[in-house]
């Protein structure tokens, strides 16, 4: 068998809070068929690392996929990870064109991050996320974010299943997902939005959470059609 050839496309993705990444190998394999596309993980440490430094890496990171297409996915506080990203891009540092999708991602801010970093341990196991202020409610850096207009196509898929101990930190009275609120995850400048019967960690096991992504990066639209 002669050797694989390189897709025209490609999937950077970006894990959440306290993930290594690895629990993204499902979903993207699965992604590559629906989109047609490689992909790579981009990895952080999201409790230690400045966002400075993150975001330098994963610039760094972005430019060395060699592809026509450049796509971005980021589940939960990846998805601001990326955003925070293309705010930084400007004219002379250009990503090849692309589309993005954001997976349960607080853009808003997260009530279960605030009510954790309350805690007496609460700003240890955030680190670097609670210093910053990533996933604070009405914080600068989340109202910079919710009302922002980015230079590509995003797409957004919350979930409502609610299953996660951050229900239990946040005490959600509203659809949620286990760990970030439906509402939470409202991107003004949205070109479409989703949501799935599907908890936080199990989006990333869902056929139709793949499927769905795999579409808005291919034609700029979620189906809505029923299963």
């Amino acid at each position: 068998m002669g050797p694989t050839t390189a897709r025209a496309a490609h999937v950077v993705f970006v894990h959440g809070l306290w993930m290594p990444g690895v629990e993204s190998r499902w979903f993207r394999r699965r992604l590559e068929v629906a989109a047609d596309a490689d992909s790579s993980v981009f990895t952080y440490r999201s409790t230690r690392e400045p966002i400075d430094s993150i975001l330098d890496r994963l610039m760094a990171f972005v430019a060395g996929r060699h592809a026509g297409t450049l796509h971005l996915v980021g589940h939960s506080l990846g998805g601001l990870v990326l955003l925070r990203l293309l705010q930084r891009v400007g004219p002379g540092e250009p990503l090849p064109p692309g589309r993005a999708v954001l997976l349960a991602s607080p853009v808003c801010g997260s009530l279960a991050a605030a009510r954790l970093e309350a805690l007496p341990l609460g700003r240890a196991l955030l680190g670097q996320v609670a210093i910053e202020g990533l996933l604070r409610p009405r914080g600068p850096m989340t109202e910079s974010l919710c009302r922002w207009t980015p230079p590509r196509e995003v797409g957004v898929i919350a979930g409502s299943r609610p299953m996660g101990l951050g229900r239990i930190l946040a005490r959600f009275d509203e659809p949620n997902d286990g760990t970030v609120a439906v509402r939470e995850t409202q991107f003004e400048a949205a070109r479409d939005r989703l949501v799935l019967p599907v908890s936080h960690m199990g989006m990333l096991m869902s056929v139709r959470v793949a499927d769905e992504t795999a579409r808005f990066l291919r034609e700029g639209r979620f189906g809505l059609r029923p299963r």
